[in-house]
């Protein structure tokens, strides 16, 4: 079997990058549900006596928290959670403590990239 690098370097990779990328993301949430749990069933008695508390909100912004430091350390892109978290309203410090940083370097790092999506701006560079 003969190896033609030109045919390795000039091949269309981006449908692997993407099928990777799928498999990857639904790891990611299969395991931030065992880390912060999964909602009840709606309609069970569960998430009947859940409506109207706070406890869903929170479950869901545990569950961004894990997602994002999944991400992280798998060293996927965490822009999908870190926008959830923000518009969560979770404070920098927070995301930072998630991330092992400061506040300010969380900011730095991540507002810039926040802030383009909610005005329309990202271009996924």
């Amino acid at each position: 079997m003969t190896i033609s690098l030109e045919h390795v370097l000039t091949t269309d990779v981006g449908p692997a990058a993407r099928a990777v990328t799928a498999v990857a993301v639904t790891e990611l949430d299969r395991h931030a549900d065992a880390v912060a749990g999964v909602p009840p069933l709606p309609g069970t008695p569960e998430w009947e006596a859940e409506q109207g508390t706070d406890l869903p909100a929170r479950r869901e912004t545990a569950w961004q928290l894990a997602a994002f430091r999944i991400a992280l350390a798998a060293g996927l892109d965490p822009l999908p959670n870190l926008l959830g978290l923000r518009v969560a309203g979770v404070s920098w410090a927070t995301i930072g403590r998630a991330a092992g940083i400061t506040r300010q370097s969380a900011h730095e790092r991540w507002a810039g990239r926040v802030a383009a999506v909610h005005q329309g701006q990202w271009t996924g560079m």
